[in-house]
């Protein structure tokens, strides 16, 4: 058994990885197709801004680890949480293939959902819409902390980004028109040099955000398999080198700092190998940027994501960053966007809760079958 919540570790650690070179798009997409920087130089800051952003706080992590599968219904043993993580693994690798912006956070949450509902086939209402102690009407549980985030936030990308971009037009016309030197800064050459270097600061913003919320993700889903460990007995006759493992017994499934930190690097680290696939489908193919269009998509993105970070919501940082590169491009002209982009990443998002979740079920229920999950 203790073997399988080590390897519910490493399994999370791979995810956190690929969620990394995955969603580095997410995060440096702007910047470098607006050629404001490398691609080296942006993975570079896109994976120090993530390395801080992830240790800043747990909020989501604690909405991963207790707010969405009750364990006192449902056993969610290492085994199970293999099977999650690995359906989220496939869907990330399929997408990251075909170079389809979908959600790495979806996939985490749609493996954890299907899985638990077929550990407790027939249970549905392991699924819970609201924990126990807590009615909905308070604002907390799974449908106030995943399901209604994952509608809106993508709404709100957008509305932001649009806003944005459509007030930073407004000043750049007015000042246009009062003439004189105000209209000469106003060329296209002093946009893009003033634009250039404040994309420098929401390019880190977002790797900032990205980290905060995205990296807290995989943090909640090891401290759930130590936690579920713990309950069963599994860790206490730990070996002394595992004792760094062992909760708290008024822990309340806090977050280690262990489980920060090593969750912080691997996701830095995986960030540092890249993404370009996905970094040519937002960057290049969706809509033609320039600097102040990475800016205002970068800065609309990185509110939405610290936002709901702060509240525990574990949103789609690809959601958030597409739709405000879409709202930028509406801004700019509703014709600049490349629809038929856009209807492949929709469809990659509407697929990806219950493809992870299919895939989460079926993976637990094929362990059954072969005895390795009792």
């Amino acid at each position: 058994m203790l073997t399988l919540v080590l390897v519910v570790v490493a399994t999370a650690l791979l995810f956190e990885f690929i969620n990394g070179f995955h969603d580095t798009a997410n995060s440096i997409a702007t910047v470098v197709a607006t050629k404001v920087l490398t691609p080296t130089k942006a993975i570079m800051l896109a994976a120090s801004m993530e390395l801080v952003g992830a240790l800043s706080g747990t909020a989501v992590a604690k909405t991963i680890s207790t707010g969405i599968v009750d364990t006192n219904l449902v056993q969610m043993g290492p085994d199970v949480l293999i099977c999650a993580l690995v359906g989220g693994i496939l869907w990330n690798l399929l997408t990251w293939w075909f170079g389809l912006p979908s959600s790495s956070s979806h996939a985490l949450i749609g493996g954890l959902c299907g899985a638990a509902l077929s550990r407790a086939f027939g249970d549905w209402h392991v699924l819970i819409w609201s924990l126990p102690a807590d009615p909905w009407w308070q604002g907390k549980g799974l449908l106030w902390k995943i399901v209604i985030p994952m509608v809106t936030s993508p709404l709100i990308g957008f509305t932001l980004g649009f806003t944005l971009m459509g007030v930073l037009l407004a000043v750049i016309s007015t000042m246009n028109a009062q003439g004189g030197w105000l209209r000469r800064i106003t060329r296209p050459r002093w946009i893009n040099a003033v634009f250039g270097k404040a994309q420098l600061f929401s390019s880190a913003y977002m790797g900032f955000a990205h980290g905060l919320n995205d990296a807290q993700k995989t943090m909640g889903l090891i401290t759930l398999g130590i936690m579920t460990a713990a309950s069963s007995g599994v860790l206490d006759n730990l070996p002394q080198i595992f004792d760094f493992m062992r909760p708290a017994p008024d822990s309340h499934g806090e977050i280690a700092t262990w489980t920060k930190i090593v969750c912080a690097i691997v996701m830095a680290l995986g960030t540092a190998t890249g993404g370009w696939r996905i970094i040519k489908t937002l960057g290049h193919k969706l809509v033609k940027l320039h600097p102040i269009h990475g800016f205002a998509a970068e800065t609309a993105s990185a509110t939405v994501l610290s936002l709901a970070a702060h509240f525990g919501m574990p949103v789609s940082t690809t959601h958030s960053i597409s739709t405000a590169i879409m709202g930028v491009g509406t801004a700019k002209s509703p014709k600049a966007l490349k629809w038929n982009v856009v209807e492949r990443i929709v469809w990659a998002w509407l697929l990806t809760l219950p493809a992870t979740a299919l895939m989460g079920f079926l993976l637990v229920r094929l362990a059954m079958g072969m005895g390795w999950i009792h």
